[in-house]
């Protein structure tokens, strides 16, 4: 099925800030449309995965951010987006929208329930993370195109796909000590790895969103690790969507 060239338009949101007016600094492209079925959104994840760039350009990384989603019983979802200086982890902003998504829960195709939300929160972002860790898969998917190398090519920014569980390949689990991982495959292919973030704690699953390599996404996401099992971008970003994050005061 031939995927055709619509304008992305996300779910109307509520603005969960101060500063309601967009300014546009982060915006997203135009590379389809979001009223599909769900075979439609794996024809279009087949379609873009041959475009997800597996390579990084060796630029700086400054600032990085961390997004998630948290529902509610209610229904809605709310989606956060936390920047943080890199590599001191001190927090810059945080964002958040709430919405009642329009796709169904259907596992791997997470990235059409959950995109059109933190898009809106980006969006609202004062300034352009250098890397955005994602909660959720990038190239470790059936399709190889998880909500990591989703947003990262809506966005152009590199991204890292950062996991709490497995949703394809095997590989042997790292030693118990914070650091230390193995390669994750599928079908003789390496799409990521399984990462110890945090001493006995159970690993992390770490793979290419869009624009950077392994071996970067590696270093970054344990870069970010401050004691915890998940790295402090997509842990605040997870707090910022439970309503459990104070903003920043510079930033409401």
């Amino acid at each position: 099925m031939p995927v055709k060239n619509h304008s992305v338009t996300a779910n109307p949101v509520v603005v969960n800030s101060h500063v309601c007016r967009y300014n546009r600094i982060v915006q997203a492209k135009n590379i389809h449309n979001w009223q599909v079925n769900p075979a439609e959104a794996r024809c279009i994840q087949v379609d873009l995965a041959g475009k997800v760039i597996r390579r990084g350009d060796n630029r700086s990384i400054n600032t990085v951010a961390g997004v998630d989603i948290s529902t509610k019983r209610s229904g809605q979802a709310e989606a956060s987006v936390v920047v943080l200086s890199y590599p001191q982890m001190e927090l810059i902003e945080v964002r958040t929208c709430t919405s009642n998504p329009r796709f169904p829960y259907i596992p791997g195709l997470l990235s059409f329930r959950e995109a059109p939300l933190i898009l809106a929160a980006c969006a609202q972002l004062r300034s352009t993370p250098d890397m955005i860790l994602v909660d959720g898969q990038g190239v470790a998917h059936p399709r190889r195109f998880g909500i990591a190398s989703h947003l990262g090519m809506l966005l152009d920014i590199p991204t890292i796909g950062c996991a709490k569980s497995r949703l394809c390949g095997s590989g042997e689990m790292p030693g118990a000590e914070a650091g230390l991982f193995c390669n994750l495959s599928d079908g003789g292919e390496i799409i990521g790895a399984i990462v110890r973030t945090k001493t006995d704690s159970k690993p992390l699953y770490v793979s290419i969103g869009h624009k950077t390599d392994l071996t970067t996404a590696l270093d970054t996401v344990l870069g970010c690790c401050r004691g915890y099992r998940l790295p402090e971008p997509t842990r605040l970003a997870h707090l910022a969507a439970g309503g459990n994050l104070l903003r920043h005061p510079i930033f409401v």
